[in-house]
């Protein structure tokens, strides 16, 4: 059977849910579809908002040819073959083919540099949907021929009406007996989404072998537990077991971290996301205990991005054991958090003339960069002199923690600079 989710696609602007910003009577995009003219654009939101939807409803209503291609499976040939495709089934006074390519932000370099052409010369009108910044994602070539238009996670008002509708209207759900008593669960579970909460109402309904069906948050919750696959990227459970993940990582629990791993990667979550977490665990968590472990987050970043799923989930694996097997320090992270407080609290301290520098006659008439120190013209590249502000100058900010690598280095120090810098 085709999913509830499926089935309630919207096929008009009137039947889409949320977006009024956008989508709305007299907003910027209604106003060109209305018109019967669009540029080519970017949609940037979170999963389950209506991108994809919105494109199809936009093809249907200026009646024009459209393709979509999905960037986690195609690659520099299927763009131009789609591309070619396009210009053979172009008709003069007509608008131009659409071409719709989900999680653009996944396309490599070279696979968005294939569409500059045909975005330039109105070959086709692009329309891609990310879920990640396009600022970041989306090669600046492209993104300045588009226009970039936001969509916010679904509200309250809209998801209720969008629940409503779909036990009144829906082909299968009308003719069973549902009441609807709490709706707390669904809206956090589905957090702005609307296929993770039609998602979630299919689930708890085909559950149910009577009626009515009496959906309550306990019935809700109890249902999404039994389902061990109810996964969602952007709700509770997702929070749930990242946190899991990194905590039996920070735990020194390789078993634990790469059991959590394996819920993330059988479930579809994002790779890039994983990888991430595992960036900032090395420097959090890992830290001067041993810097190695960074090197090897990042390592694990690359290889993930250059082969993809199902290699990827390899040297995540590799890396996640690795980490969760490293000595532990957070010694950097309670640093840095004690020197933004310090500059909070102190403000804009000068910085002292002689680590200031002088570019101009009058800046060294003013002695700036006087009596500086050149470290590497003393023996060993060291010498004592004052780097702090003035106010500052017997403040210790960083402190070792009991560690090998740490105490080498918490030793050195007290080698260069006796009892001015304890760790």
């Amino acid at each position: 059977m085709t999913p509830l989710a499926e089935r309630l696609r919207p096929k008009t602007l009137d039947e889409y849910i949320g977006q009024k910003h956008l989508v709305g009577p007299g907003a910027v995009l209604r106003k060109m579809i209305d018109a019967g003219r669009i540029s080519s654009f970017i949609l940037w939101g979170p999963p389950g908002v209506g991108k994809t939807t919105l494109a199809q409803i936009i093809a249907n209503k200026l009646e024009t040819p459209f393709y979509t291609l999905s960037a986690v499976t195609s690659g520099v040939k299927d763009v131009r073959e789609v591309i070619e495709r396009a210009k053979s089934n172009r008709f003069f006074a007509q608008a131009s083919p659409i071409l719709f390519i989900d999680e653009i932000h996944r396309f490599s370099k070279s696979q968005q540099d294939s569409l500059l052409g045909a975005v330039e010369h109105g070959t086709v009108t692009l329309i891609g949907a990310t879920t990640e910044n396009p600022s970041f994602e989306v090669i600046r070539p492209l993104l300045s021929r588009c226009q970039l238009y936001v969509l916010k996670p679904l509200e309250k008002d809209d998801l209720l009406e969008l629940l409503h509708r779909a036990i009144a209207t829906d082909t299968f759900l009308k003719e069973r007996k549902i009441e609807v008593q709490e709706t707390t669960a669904m809206l956090r579970y589905s957090g702005g989404d609307a296929r993770k909460l039609l998602n979630i109402l299919e689930l708890v309904v085909e559950a149910e072998a009577n009626d009515p069906v009496v959906i309550t948050d306990a019935l809700v919750t109890e249902r999404l537990q039994q389902n061990p696959l109810a996964y969602d990227k952007d709700g509770e459970m997702h929070y749930d077991i990242i946190s899991a993940f990194i905590k039996s990582i920070r735990g020194s629990d390789p078993d634990g971290a790469v059991y959590w791993l394996a819920r993330m990667v059988e479930a579809g979550e994002d790779p890039a996301f994983i990888a991430r977490r595992l960036v900032i665990s090395a420097s959090e968590d890992i830290g001067l205990a041993n810097p190695n472990a960074m090197l090897i987050a990042n390592a694990c970043f690359d290889a993930v991005m250059k082969v993809g799923w199902p290699e990827g989930r390899i040297p995540l694996a590799e890396a996640t054991i690795y980490l969760a097997a490293s000595p532990k320090s957070n010694s950097a992270y309670l640093a840095i958090g004690d020197a933004l407080d310090l500059v909070r609290e102190t403000g804009n301290l000068p910085v002292p003339l002689h680590l200031r520098n002088a570019p101009t006659k009058l800046m060294k008439q003013l002695g700036y960069g006087d009596n500086y120190k050149y470290a590497h013209d003393y023996p060993g590249h060291f010498v004592q002199q004052q780097f702090l502000p003035d106010e500052l100058k017997e403040r210790r900010i960083w402190k070792a923690q009991d560690n090998p690598a740490e105490q080498k280095h918490a030793e050195r120090m007290r080698q260069l600079w006796g009892e001015k810098k304890k760790m």
